[in-house]
């Protein structure tokens, strides 16, 4: 049974919703990290042509989420404990600076919306590697996004979608998943007590926690 569906969407471009097809069905486990996703045959599931599907695939190997194998197919790349190390570490960058951006305007507004979505998350019924990898990158996201700044939220979609495809993501165990998406809310609390400098320092050594988790799963 396939996992792609018909593309009924004239006021998209077709290329986005092919890509977001793809990234959709690797967070959810559906393409085997072996499986090699070929050109053609994808383009006939969609009933598109190969043009769109060709664009799509691309883009998703220039951001480093697919990999040629063979001609027409690509498959998902994997990635080494070196370069988790470097993703960790720009998202150390980003996210922590946009702590201490959010910290510095002392907007309390902003600090509830995003506890509020930190109580949404955490309390929805996560079950799958899936689940976490959404709580998570929604929970992040909310941060990065209160600073407005555009270039910052750009580069934080970029990193995710490098670092966190599914297959990575799933790497980790049950019980750790559940440890990757710990101390949210102390994030809020050192935010609130106004001093930037301890709020990137929490930020980062929050994302030093689940590197270690990353490392630990790729290690075993």
């Amino acid at each position: 049974m396939s996992v792609f569906k018909k593309i009924v969407a004239p006021r998209i471009r077709l290329a986005d919703e092919v890509y977001s097809q793809i990234v959709d069905a690797i967070h959810k486990g559906d393409i085997d990290a072996r499986k090699r996703i070929v050109q053609e045959k994808l383009a006939s599931e969609l009933e598109i042509s190969r043009t769109p599907v060709r664009e799509a695939l691309l883009r998703l190997e220039q951001e480093g989420i697919l990999e040629m194998s063979g001609r027409g197919g690509f498959v998902i790349r994997q990635i080494e404990s070196s370069e988790v190390l470097e993703i960790y570490q720009a998202r150390a960058a980003i996210e922590g600076h946009a702590i201490r951006l959010l910290t510095e305007q002392k907007n309390t507004k902003f600090i509830a919306q995003i506890e509020a979505i930190i109580t949404l998350e955490e309390s929805r019924d996560l079950t799958t590697a899936s689940d976490y990898y959404d709580a998570n990158k929604n929970i992040h996201r909310s941060f990065v996004e209160r600073t407005a700044n555009r270039y910052l939220l750009e580069m934080f979609d970029q990193m995710w979608n490098r670092g966190f495809s599914f297959h990575l993501f799933a790497a980790i165990t049950d019980d750790e998943l559940q440890k990757s998406l710990g101390n949210h809310h102390q994030l809020c609390s050192v935010m609130r007590d106004g001093d930037p400098a301890a709020a990137e320092a929490a930020m980062r050594a929050h994302i030093q926690n689940g590197l270690d988790l990353q490392l630990n799963a790729l290690a075993a």
